[in-house]
C-alpha cells in the first residue's frame, strides 16, 4: 500500500514558498535587482532599516538579488532538463530501437562527448558565439543529455523485447510511427522521474558556471553568482554568502526530495528495494 510521504510534502510546500516569493517580492519591493545606492553599501540585515537581508557591496538590496536569482537559477534549471531530455529521449530511443551499426555510431558518439572536458567546452562556445545568457541553456543542455540518452538506450532495448513490438514490426509499421505509438508512451514514467532529478543537478552546473564568471551577465544575478559575490566578501560580511548559499542550498534539496518520492511512486520495485 503507497503511504504519503510527509517529507515530500514539505519539500513541495517549500519549494512553492520560495517561487511563490521569487515572482512576487521583486514586484512588491521598492527596490530593483541593478541600482546601486551608494549610501546604503554593505547595510546589515534589518527589519527596521528596509532591507531585511541587507544590502550588497553597490547598496543594492539583497532580497530582491536573492529572489532573481532564484528566479534565473529555477529558468535554468527547468529550460535546459527540457532541451537535454528532448534530446536524450530521441537520441536514445532511436539508438535502442534501430540495433546494429546505427545504435554503434550513436552510443560512440555518446563516449566521445563523455570524454569532453566541461569547463573547456563552455569556454570554447562563449569565445565563438559571445557570452550571453542563452549560451547558458546550451552550454548545460549540450552535456545534461548524456546520462538520460544511455538510460533510455537501455530501457528502449527492453521494451523492444515485448510480443506487441515483434507484432507490430511483422505488420510493417514504420520506424518512427514505432517509436511515437510504442516507445516513447511506455518511457514516460522514467523520463520524468529523471527530468525532476535532473533539475538539481542542472542548477549546480549553472551554479558552478557563475561561480567560475562564466554564468549570468551583472548586473543580472543567479544564486551561483550571488555565491560567488558573498564568497569576496566572507569575513567582512558573511550573510552575503550564508543567504543565497542557503537558498542555493534549500532548492537542490527540495527537488532532490520531490524525484525521490516520483522515482518511488512510478517504479514500486524501488520503494519496496529500499524499504524492504
Amino acid at each position: 500500500m503507497r503511504r504519503t510521504r510527509p517529507g515530500a510534502l514539505v519539500a513541495a510546500a517549500l519549494l512553492a514558498l520560495i517561487v511563490a516569493a521569487a515572482l512576487l517580492v521583486p514586484a512588491l519591493s521598492p527596490y530593483d535587482y541593478a541600482t546601486p545606492v551608494w549610501t546604503k553599501i554593505f547595510s546589515g540585515p534589518s527589519v527596521s532599516g528596509g532591507h531585511l537581508f541587507g544590502t550588497d557591496s553597490l547598496g543594492r538590496d539583497l532580497l530582491v538579488r536573492v529572489m532573481w536569482g532564484c528566479r534565473i537559477s529555477l529558468l535554468v534549471g527547468i529550460a535546459a532538463s527540457l532541451i537535454s531530455v528532448v534530446i536524450g529521449v530521441c537520441w536514445g530511443a532511436l539508438a535502442g530501437y534501430a540495433g546494429g551499426r546505427l545504435d554503434g555510431v550513436l552510443m560512440r558518439t555518446v563516449d566521445v562527448l563523455y570524454a569532453v572536458p566541461f569547463i573547456p567546452f563552455v569556454i570554447v562556445l562563449e569565445v565563438a558565439f559571445g557570452r550571453n545568457f542563452l549560451m547558458v541553456f546550451i552550454a548545460i543542455g549540450a552535456v545534461s543529455w548524456l546520462d538520460i540518452a544511455r538510460i533510455v538506450r537501455g530501457q528502449t532495448l527492453a521494451i523492444c523485447e515485448q510480443e506487441y513490438i515483434e507484432a507490430a514490426r511483422a505488420l510493417g509499421v514504420r520506424t518512427t510511427t514505432m517509436i511515437r505509438r510504442h516507445v516513447l508512451p511506455n518511457l514516460i514514467g522514467l523520463v520524468a522521474a529523471y527530468a525532476t532529478l535532473a533539475i538539481p543537478g542542472v542548477i549546480l552546473f549553472e551554479a558552478l558556471l557563475s561561480f567560475l564568471g562564466l554564468g549570468v551577465h551583472p548586473p543580472l544575478a543567479s544564486l551561483g553568482s550571488l555565491v560567488a559575490e558573498g564568497a569576496n566578501e566572507m569575513q567582512a560580511n558573511p550573510y552575503l554568502l550564508i543567504i543565497p548559499a542557503a537558498f542555493l542550498a534549500t532548492i537542490i534539496l527540495c527537488l532532490n526530495r520531490l524525484g525521490d518520492a516520483l522515482r518511488d511512486a512510478l517504479d514500486p520495485r524501488h520503494e519496496e528495494d529500499g524499504h524492504g
